[in-house]
C-alpha cells in the first residue's frame, strides 16, 4: 500500500486544526465533528498515517479543511502576508543602499554554500529523534556539547534501537561514511533559486517560481507546503492560492529553507533581498512562513556584505518582520535567553517549553532556534552549527542555515574548519537540473553572476 506523505485529507485535518488554534482562528466545534466521526490526530513526527482512512472521512475531513479555512481569524491585522501590508506594519524597514551599493566576493559565497551543505550534512542523522534522543546519541560518544560529525561508532545497542538515525540519512551522514555531499531538499531549493535567477532576473515573479518547480524539481523531492502547493498547481489552483489551499503547512520551514540565495545576491540590500524571497515564499506559504524567509534573507543579506557582526545582521533580519507577530516575538525572546545564559542547553529547554504546542517543522520556533544558536555562538561556524543541531526540531534545516550565515561571516572557505569541509570533497548530489556532482567553487562562481547582475527591464515585472 502506497501511503503519499503530506496530502492525504485525514492527516492534514489534524495538522491544520493545530494550526487554526496558532493563527488565532477558533475551531472547537469542528475538531469536535472530526472526532465524533473517529477521525484521527495529525501523525506527531511522521509525513502520514499508516493506514488509509475510510472513503467517509476522507471526504468529510476535505469539506472540514474548506470549513476551517473560511473561519476569521483575531491575528489578521497583526499578520497580514501581503507585501505592502507586511512592509506598513515594519516601522524600521530597511533602506535602499546608495549608488555604492555593497558587493559579495566569490569566495565568500563558496564559503557560505560550504557552511549551509555542512551544517545540513551534521543534523540529518537526527533529523526527527526527540532532544533527549540527540543528546544521549552524542553523549555515548564523546561528542557532547555537540562539537563534531555523529558517530554510530561506540552508541550502545539499547541506546541505537532507541533512537535510530533517520533512515534516509545514516547510510551517508555519519562521520564514518560521508562521501561529498548527499542529495537533500536543503541544498536543492538553493540550486533551484540560482536557475531561477539565471532564467528569469531578480524581477522573477511567484508565477515563474512555479513554472520552474513543473520543470525542474521532481515531485518526490517536494515535502510538507512544497509538496502540497506542488499538487495545487497540478490540479490548476495559481500561486498565491497554492499556499492557501488545503495546506496547512503554510507557516512550516520550508520557505526560510529557500532563503539563502535571494540574500547571497542582494548584499547590502536586506529589503531587496526580503522582496525576492516573499515572491518565493508566497508559491507555498503566508504569514510567519513567509516571515521566516524574509527574515534569513536579510540577514544573510547584511551578512555578504562582510562588514557587520552577527548580531547587527540578526536585528537587521527583524527590520522587515512585523514586530507583533509570533515570528518576531519568538526571535526576540531567543535573542534575549541567549544573551542572558551561558548554558545553551538551558536555552533550549525553555525554547522548547515554550513553543511545546508548535510542530517540529514549523517556522516559529525553527527561526527562534537559529537566532539563539547564531547570538549564543556569536557568530563562530563550529558554535553555531553545533548549537542549531543540538537544539533538535528540523536539525538539516536548522543546521543549514546557520551554517550559511556562520560561513558568510568568516568570509573564506580557508576560514572554516577543515573537520567540516574536507568531507565534502567539494561535490553535491542533487535531483535538480544539470548540477549533480557540481563543485561548490562552481556554485560560488555561478551565484557571484547573478550577485552581480544588475537589474534591468529585461527582467520583468515583480508582481
Amino acid at each position: 500500500m502506497l501511503r503519499l506523505t503530506w496530502v492525504q485529507p485525514e492527516d492534514l485535518l489534524g495538522h491544520e486544526l493545530r494550526q487554526a488554534v496558532q493563527d488565532g482562528r477558533e475551531p472547537s466545534a469542528i475538531a469536535a465533528r472530526w472526532r465524533a466521526a473517529g477521525g484521527p490526530e495529525a501523525p506527531a513526527r511522521a509525513g502520514a498515517s499508516p493506514g488509509r482512512a475510510s472513503r467517509y472521512l476522507r471526504l468529510l475531513a476535505e469539506d472540514l479543511l474548506d470549513e476551517l479555512a473560511e473561519l476569521p481569524s483575531r491575528l489578521a491585522d497583526a499578520e497580514p502576508t501581503d507585501p505592502a501590508a507586511i512592509e506598513a506594519l515594519c516601522p524600521n524597514w530597511p533602506k535602499q543602499p546608495g549608488t555604492s551599493a555593497p558587493s559579495v566576493t566569490a569566495e565568500r559565497l563558496e564559503a557560505a554554500w560550504l557552511g549551509r551543505a555542512a551544517g545540513c550534512l551534521l543534523g540529518k542523522p537526527v533529523e526527527k529523534l526527540p532532544l533527549t534522543g540527540i543528546r544521549q546519541l552524542a553523549r555515548a560518544t564523546g561528542n557532547w556539547p555537540l562539537h563534531t560529525w555523529f558517530t554510530a561508532r561506540g552508541v550502545p545497542e539499547d541506546l541505537a534501537v532507541a533512537y535510530p538515525w533517520n533512515r534516509r540519512s545514516a547510510a551517508h551522514c555519519l562521520a564514518e561514511n560521508i562521501d561529498g555531499m548527499p542529495e537533500d531538499d536543503d541544498l536543492n531549493y538553493p540550486l533551484l533559486n540560482l536557475l531561477l535567477l539565471q532564467r528569469h532576473g531578480k524581477r522573477f515573479t511567484t508565477a515563474d517560481t512555479a513554472r520552474l518547480w513543473l520543470d525542474e524539481l521532481p515531485a518526490g523531492r517536494t515535502f510538507t507546503a512544497e509538496r502540497v502547493a506542488y499538487r495545487n498547481l497540478l490540479l490548476g489552483i495559481e500561486p498565491p492560492h497554492t499556499a492557501r489551499h488545503r495546506n496547512p503547512f503554510r507557516e512550516w520551514i520550508g520557505a526560510l529553507t529557500r532563503a539563502d540565495v535571494h540574500g547571497w545576491t542582494n548584499p547590502g540590500d536586506p529589503a531587496a533581498a526580503a522582496a525576492q524571497a516573499h515572491r518565493d515564499a508566497a508559491l507555498t506559504h503566508t504569514a510567519n512562513g513567509v516571515y521566516a524567509a524574509m527574515f534569513a534573507a536579510a540577514v544573510i543579506a547584511a551578512a555578504a556584505t562582510g562588514t557587520d557582526d552577527v548580531h547587527t545582521c540578526l536585528a537587521t533580519g527583524l527590520t522587515v518582520v512585523p514586530p507583533g507577530s509570533r515570528l518576531a516575538r519568538a526571535v526576540r525572546h531567543a535573542v534575549r535567553l541567549a544573551r542572558e545564559h551561558e548554558d545553551f542547553d538551558r536555552i533550549v529547554d525553555e525554547l522548547h517549553a515554550v513553543h511545546a504546542d508548535f510542530h517540529w517543522v514549523h517556522a516559529v520556533p525553527n527561526t527562534a532556534l537559529i537566532a539563539a544558536a547564531l547570538t549564543h555562538a556569536d557568530g563562530d561556524f563550529t558554535g553555531s552549527v553545533c548549537r542549531a543541531v543540538s537544539g533538535g526540531w528540523d536539525t538539516d534545516s536548522n543546521g543549514a542555515t546557520a551554517g550559511g550565515v556562520a560561513a558568510l561571516l568568516a568570509g573564506s572557505p580557508g576560514a572554516l574548519p577543515d573537520r567540516w569541509t574536507a568531507p565534502l570533497k567539494n561535490r553535491l548530489a542533487t535531483s535538480v537540473g544539470d548540477f549533480d556532482g557540481t563543485g561548490f567553487d562552481t556554485l560560488a562562481h555561478l551565484t557571484h553572476l547573478e550577485a552581480s547582475r544588475p537589474m534591468s527591464d529585461a527582467d520583468g515585472p515583480t508582481s
